[in-house]
C-alpha cells in the first residue's frame, strides 16, 4: 500500500490509516459542540435580551478560546503540514479534526458574544435594585468586545512572529526538524493562559447568576450537554497525534466549573417555577420588560 504512495514522507505515514472508532468519536464530539450551542443562541434570540449573562464571563471565555485555538494550531503544525504531502483529503480531514473541534467551539462562543451585544439590555433607572445591580453598563459591554478583538490580534501577530523562527513544519513525533523552541514555549504559554482564563471564566458568571437569583438568558440544556461533553472532549484531544496536556486540561477545568453553574441554574429555575405556580400571573412585569429590551432594538415599531 505504501509503495503506491512514494511521495508521502515517512513522518506522515502514520496518518494513512486513521482509526475508524476515533474518527467516529471525533465527529460525534464535533456535532455535539455545534448542537450544544444552539440552545444558548436560541434562548438569547427568543427572549430578546442577553440579561443574566456576565460580560466578564464572555471576555474570559473568548480569550481562553483564542489561546486554546492558537495552541492546538501550533502543536498540530506538523500534522497539518502532512496534508500537503500526499496523504489524501480523507486522511487530512481525520488528522485535523482536533483543530476543527477547538475552532468550532471558539466560533460558537464568539457568536454568544455577538448576540450579547445585539440583544444587550438597556440601562434603566426604574428597575428593581437587585436586577439593576446585575445589569452591566453599555460602555462595559463594548469594552469587552474591543478587548476580545485586541487579544485576538496580539495572539495572531505573536504566533506569526514565532512561526517565522521555526524551520519548515514536519511531523514532530518522527522528525528532528520540529518547531522552534520559542514557538513550542509560546504554544505551552497559550495553553497555560487558556487554562487560567478558563478557570476564572465561570467565577463572574457564578456571581452574576447568584446575585440575579434566576437563570436569565443562560441555557440549561446547553450546559447539560457541555458539562459531561467537556470531559469526553478532553479524552479525545489527549488521544490525538501531536497534542500535549496543555491542549486538553482547559476542558477538564471548564467542565468542573460549568457543572457548578449548572447546579446553581437548576436550583434557581426550580425555585422560580415553584413561585410561579404559587403566585400565578402578576401585573408587575412592565419595568422588567423595559429593562430587558435589546440594546440595538429599533425605537420605532
Amino acid at each position: 500500500m505504501l509503495d503506491l504512495l512514494p511521495s508521502i514522507r515517512p513522518e506522515c505515514t502514520s496518518l494513512l490509516a486513521p482509526s475508524k472508532l476515533n474518527l467516529f468519536f471525533s465527529l460525534f464530539i464535533l456535532a455535539g459542540i455545534l448542537i450544544s450551542y444552539l440552545p444558548q443562541h436560541y434562548r438569547i434570540i427568543s427572549r430578546g435580551t442577553s440579561e443574566g449573562i456576565s460580560p466578564v464571563f464572555l471576555l474570559l471565555g473568548v480569550t481562553s478560546g483564542t489561546c486554546a485555538f492558537a495552541n492546538i494550531l501550533i502543536l498540530s503544525r506538523g500534522v497539518l503540514a502532512c496534508c500537503g504531502k500526499g496523504i489524501g483529503g480523507f486522511n487530512c480531514f481525520a488528522a485535523s479534526l482536533g483543530v476543527v473541534q477547538v475552532g468550532a467551539q471558539w466560533s460558537c462562543f464568539g457568536v454568544i458574544l455577538l448576540l450579547f451585544l445585539i440583544y444587550f439590555p438597556r440601562d434603566v433607572r426604574a428597575a428593581p435594585t437587585t436586577s439593576r445591580f446585575s445589569i452591566p453598563k453599555t460602555q462595559s459591554a463594548l469594552t469587552i468586545a474591543i478587548l476580545c478583538v485586541v487579544h485576538l490580534v496580539v495572539v495572531a501577530v505573536l504566533t506569526f512572529y514565532f512561526s517565522l523562527l521555526s524551520p519548515p513544519a514536519s511531523y514532530p513525533a518522527h522528525s528532528n526538524t520540529v518547531v522552534s523552541p520559542q514557538l513550542t514555549s509560546w504554544a505551552n504559554f497559550l495553553g497555560i493562559q487558556s487554562t487560567i482564563l478558563a478557570s476564572l471564566q465561570y467565577l463572574p458568571q457564578l456571581y452574576t447568576t447568584w446575585t440575579l437569583k434566576h437563570v436569565g438568558s443562560l441555557s440549561i440544556p446547553m450546559m447539560c450537554i457541555q458539562t459531561p461533553g467537556s470531559f469526553v472532549w478532553a479524552i479525545s484531544l489527549a488521544s490525538r497525534e501531536g497534542t500535549r496536556w496543555s491542549s486538553w486540561i482547559t476542558f477538564v477545568v471548564t467542565g468542573v466549573l460549568q457543572g457548578v453553574l449548572l447546579v446553581m441554574c437548576i436550583m434557581w429555575e426550580l425555585k422560580d417555577r415553584k413561585e410561579r405556580k404559587g403566585v400565578g400571573e402578576s401585573g408587575n412585569g412592565a419595568a422588567v420588560e423595559d429593562e430587558r429590551r435589546p440594546l440595538l432594538a429599533s425605537e420605532t415599531s
